[in-house]
């Protein structure tokens, strides 16, 4: 019998429970299949929030591979972190506001936004309503505003691009209601200006080598070797590789643009294997039960790889895209070439990346050398 320790732990400010166990692959692909489990590539960590749900299910589903739990580390005993407090609550929606949204939707959509746009300026903005309900708000004030800002986003600490959507949705609303925004001052914050994480050659290529299935295998290596947002892999059509002319064609991406970019000759001898197996017929990527892959499982495909690979950093899908744009800036690419390839609108984006290419820092003298 295997066993498994769950112990309390702490990962980015908020309470979780480590699990624990011996190195065994028979546990490890197990808890892949666990819901809202996290993995820590840091210390190899396997987690999830600490919940009295959580506890139970993570127990449960442990116990169905015949696993020992022990949670005694579990039982109740004082912290040193701050715990969390309970989130703002928030009322329900009335008639006259979910009818109002039902109206602000459409009207978006009128607009031609992107879906994924519309959903999040409507959830924000439900938010901000059910807010003004609470406030038995009259009028729509820059100090309701301000109070929402602080009372739900601030004290409840979500992130600055959380923030920015909330008043990108607001602003959106005050618009559909022909109300003046100028008069509000609305200012989104500005982000942290973060470097991305970049993978190496070797680190991209132990990646792969450590995806074993194909289908999955095949996925990763197109989302680094075309550079492509996850969203453009997953609904990437047959017809869309073009191999005589070794190109990739991306239809309607992030600002409703088309792009070409690159096809790489070696990844073409593993798309051909895999066509071969899976036979596509419309989308690239099918789902079990869907016309296209999904995001989420496209996650758990990178999140199964990191496990094995042994790599530390805190890895994305979009990290691979960030790897493809720091590498062909490392071999010489003009960084025009790399802001079309990637569908950047402006060349400011695609700068980022000279400052976390290799080359450039290596060809800097460092003093402590000189002495």
């Amino acid at each position: 019998m295997k066993t498994v320790k769950l112990i309390r732990g702490a990962y980015k400010g908020e309470e979780i429970i480590q699990i624990c166990f011996d190195t065994d692959s028979v546990v490890e692909n197990h808890l892949i299949g666990f819901r809202d489990i996290q993995f820590n590539s840091s210390d190899n960590t396997w987690f999830v929030a600490n919940t009295s749900i959580n506890l139970s299910r993570i127990f449960h589903h442990l116990r169905k591979i015949n696993c020992y739990v022990d949670y005694s580390d579990l039982t109740p005993k004082p912290l040193d972190f701050p715990v969390k407090k309970t989130p703002y609550t928030l009322p329900p929606m009335d008639d006259f506001h979910y009818k109002e949204l039902k109206r602000f939707r459409r009207w978006l959509e009128e607009k031609r936004l992107s879906p994924h746009t519309v959903n999040t300026y409507v959830e924000v903005t439900g938010f901000f309503m059910r807010y003004c309900i609470g406030k038995k708000a009259k009028s729509y004030t820059k100090r309701l505003v301000e109070s929402f800002n602080y009372e739900f986003i601030v004290c409840e600490g979500k992130s600055i691009s959380y923030q920015n959507q909330c008043i990108n949705g607001i602003k959106k609303y005050f618009l559909f209601k022909h109300m003046d925004i100028g008069l509000l001052e609305l200012v989104r914050p500005k982000k942290e200006k973060k470097l991305p994480v970049v993978l190496s050659k070797e680190e991209v290529r132990t990646l792969l080598d450590v995806t074993y299935n194909l289908k999955h295998k095949t996925l990763l290596g197109l989302v680094y070797s075309g550079g492509l947002r996850i969203g453009e892999a997953i609904n990437l059509k047959v017809d869309d590789i073009d191999s005589k002319r070794m190109l990739i064609h991306i239809k309607s991406a992030k600002g409703k643009k088309d792009r070409y970019t690159l096809l790489s000759h070696s990844f073409l001898e593993i798309l051909r294997l895999y066509y071969k197996q899976y036979k596509p017929k419309d989308y690239l990527f099918e789902g079990q039960n869907s016309p296209t892959y999904s995001t989420s499982s496209a996650q758990w495909i990178l999140k199964r790889a990191i496990a094995r690979s042994g790599i530390r950093k805190e890895v994305t899908l979009h990290t691979l895209r960030h790897s493809f744009a720091t590498h062909l800036l490392e071999n010489g690419t003009d960084i025009r070439y790399i802001q079309e390839l990637l569908g950047h609108s402006s060349p400011k984006t695609t700068m980022i990346y000279t400052h976390v290419t290799e080359h450039s820092i290596k060809n800097i003298s460092n003093p402590f050398d000189d002495l």
